[in-house]
C-alpha cells in the first residue's frame, strides 16, 4: 500500500513539474552561441521586467499549494488498481483487485492521509521555493543571454519601450504569474487524471521502443572485474551485490 501511494505521489509531482522541466531543458550536445555584449545590455532591462526578483517564490507559493491539493483530490478518487497499473504492476496481478478508490482505502489505513499529504507537499514546495529562489539569478542571466540571441538591439529597445508604458509594465510584471492563473491551473488539474490514465500505455510504448536492445544484464552475468568495479562504485562489497544494484528490481 505504501509503495502504491509513494509511486502515485511521485508520478503526480513529476507530472506537475514536467512543463517547467521541459522548458528549461537544454540538450547537452547543443552548442550555445555567445551573446553579443550590446544585445546583452539591451536585453537586461527587458528580462528584469519579465522575470523580476522573487518570481519563483511567488509562483511556488499559495497558488501552487492549491493546485497540488486539487491534483491530489483527483488522484484520491482514482481506483487503486489504476494506480497500481500506473506504478508498473503487471496486468495479471491486477485481476480481481478492488475498484475502490485510493481515498476509500487510505481513510482506513491512515484517516489523516489527506492532511498529512498536504502538509508534506506544502513543506516540499516551500523547500523547492528556497532552492529555486537561490537559483533564480542564474536563470535570469540565462534568459538575458537567450533574449540577446533571439532579438537585436533595436527590437529589444522597442520591447523595453513598450514595457515602460503603463500597459507594458502591467504585462511584463504579470507575465510569469499568468501561468499560475486559476483558469490555467484548472486546466492543468483536469489534464492530470488523463495523463495518469495514459501512464501504463506510455510506459508500454517506452518498453517496446527498446525491444530491439538486449535485456539488462544481471549480477550473475558480470565478470569478476565488473562486479568488483560495480561494488566499488556503489560502496558495497562484491558479495553483497544483488540485481537491484544492476537496475533490476527484486521481487
Amino acid at each position: 500500500m505504501k509503495t502504491l501511494l509513494k509511486s502515485g505521489l511521485i508520478s503526480l509531482t513529476l507530472a506537475s513539474a514536467m512543463p517547467a522541466a521541459l522548458a528549461q531543458e537544454k540538450p547537452a550536445s547543443a552548442p550555445v552561441a555567445a551573446a553579443d555584449p550590446a544585445r546583452v545590455a539591451a536585453a537586461r532591462p527587458v528580462v528584469e521586467k519579465l522575470f523580476p526578483v522573487g518570481t519563483y517564490r511567488r509562483m511556488l507559493g499559495e497558488t501552487m499549494s492549491k493546485m497540488m491539493d486539487g491534483m491530489m483530490g483527483n488522484m484520491m478518487k482514482m481506483p487503486i488498481a489504476q494506480i497500481a497499473s500506473m506504478s508498473g504492476v503487471a496486468a495479471d496481478k491486477l485481476t480481481g483487485m478492488s475498484q475502490a478508490s485510493l481515498e476509500e482505502v487510505s481513510t482506513i489505513v491512515d484517516p489523516h492521509f489527506r492532511e498529512r499529504t498536504k502538509l508534506g507537499m506544502d513543506a516540499m514546495m516551500a523547500g523547492m521555493a528556497d532552492i529555486m529562489n537561490d537559483f533564480e539569478p542564474n536563470v535570469r542571466e540565462a534568459l538575458i543571454r537567450a533574449y540577446a540571441r533571439k532579438f537585436d538591439v533595436r527590437q529589444l529597445g522597442e520591447i523595453n519601450a513598450f514595457f515602460i508604458t503603463p500597459t507594458g509594465n502591467k504585462f511584463a510584471s504579470d507575465y510569469m504569474s499568468m501561468f499560475m492563473d486559476p483558469d490555467i491551473m484548472g486546466e492543468m488539474q483536469a489534464l492530470m487524471p488523463q495523463m495518469m490514465k495514459k501512464m501504463p500505455e506510455l510506459a508500454e510504448r517506452a518498453r517496446k521502443a527498446a525491444d530491439s536492445l538486449p535485456p539488462p544484464r544481471k549480477i550473475s552475468d558480470l565478470s569478476k572485474a565488473e562486479k568488483d568495479k560495480l561494488a566499488q562504485l556503489l560502496g558495497v562489497k562484491a558479495n553483497e551485490l544483488n540485481n537491484s544494484h544492476a537496475g533490476e528490481g527484486t521481487e
